[in-house]
């Protein structure tokens, strides 16, 4: 007979011997209230166009929305974001605070579909400048950070006026936070929160996006206001500065690349609500592995989010929203 202290007291496989009890101990679980999906709205009529390294996604006309935010409210989505793609591209991007621009179309359109839909608007300039830059071009070729927040003032209370119900400027100018506070309270919106893009890098995951939204720079890069992926310390200085700004929740972007950064803010400031962006190019590269049978989509994808919450983010940007509705009611 064997002696019994040869044998492990503590097993932890006991936890893991049938579905239902490895539901049970579950530490980390996500449902489709946890998920936003952006949307692209391009200006025009009757469009739904693919966007080529995105399978699954368009740019759709105003017109079109209507049929896609029934789909979506039925699927459970509860949020989505909204990029737009004017008409005409300027130097200052006059569209994204125009009172017919292209967001401003569209917010009162969805609203109309699904009133109890959740829009975020997102708030930045690439896509509406003929240069492609998140801001105002002084100097040569220089974004000029102070006469970026004022326009920015602008389009958010813009969009506010649409129906936003949530503003999340993305262009990582500093002080945009305070400065759209305060331009919404000044308007009357002291109940708009704002979800900053806090901590956002330059990073090489975002190159499908530029596809998406059309707001590639026509020249140089983001170095000088998104940050740079080495650094870590870097992005609490950011949130601790939007925070004393009086942003209400924090978003780290990329997501999948920086679960190290997700959860050094979540353990840092525990008390605001954190989302993660997982990006165009986190989507493409399970997509693109998937579509060769090298990967399997599903379970992947579920694993990725999972892993994105469990590293601390409380809600999710994704565009694999509409997919996992799906896999998640089957």
């Amino acid at each position: 007979m064997h002696h019994h202290g040869q044998f492990p007291k503590t097993r932890l496989r006991r936890l893991r011997k049938n579905a239902n009890i490895r539901d049970l101990v579950r530490e980390v679980d996500f449902d489709i209230g946890d998920l936003i999906l952006p949307l692209f709205i391009k200006h025009g009529s009757g469009l739904k166009t693919p966007i080529a390294s995105m399978p699954g996604h368009f740019q759709w006309s105003v017109d079109k929305l209507e049929e896609e935010i029934k789909t979506l409210t039925q699927l459970g989505i509860k949020s989505i974001i909204l990029f737009g793609i004017p008409k005409i591209k300027d130097g200052l991007g006059k569209d994204s605070y125009s009172d017919d621009g292209i967001i401003q179309a569209a917010i009162p359109a969805i609203k109309k579909a699904a009133p109890d839909m959740l829009v975020i608007s997102d708030s930045c300039f690439c896509e509406y400048t003929d240069h492609g830059h998140c801001g105002v071009i002084e100097h040569g070729n220089e974004i000029d950070n102070d006469k970026t927040l004022e326009l920015l003032v602008k389009q958010a209370v813009s969009h506010a006026k649409a129906g936003a119900d949530i503003i999340a400027p993305s262009g990582m100018m500093d002080g945009m936070v305070q400065a759209i506070r305060h331009g919404l309270d000044n308007a009357g919106y002291h109940n708009i929160p704002i979800l900053s893009y806090s901590v956002k890098y330059s990073s090489s995951m975002y190159g499908p996006f530029r596809d998406a939204a059309e707001g590639a720079p026509k020249f140089g890069d983001r170095r000088t206001h998104q940050m740079d992926f080495a650094n870590i310390h870097e992005s609490l200085r950011e949130c601790a500065l939007d925070i004393a700004e009086g942003a209400d929740m924090l978003m780290v972007k990329p997501a999948h690349t920086y679960l190290d950064i997700i959860t050094r803010v979540k353990q840092a400031y525990p008390a605001l609500p954190l989302g993660a962006y997982h990006t165009s190019g986190e989507y493409a590269m399970i997509k693109a592995a998937a579509e060769k049978g090298w990967m399997d989509e599903r379970s992947t994808a579920l694993e990725v989010l999972t892993a994105i919450r469990r590293a601390g983010a409380d809600f999710i940007i994704t565009y694999y929203a509409k997919e996992v509705a799906n896999w998640l009611t089957r």
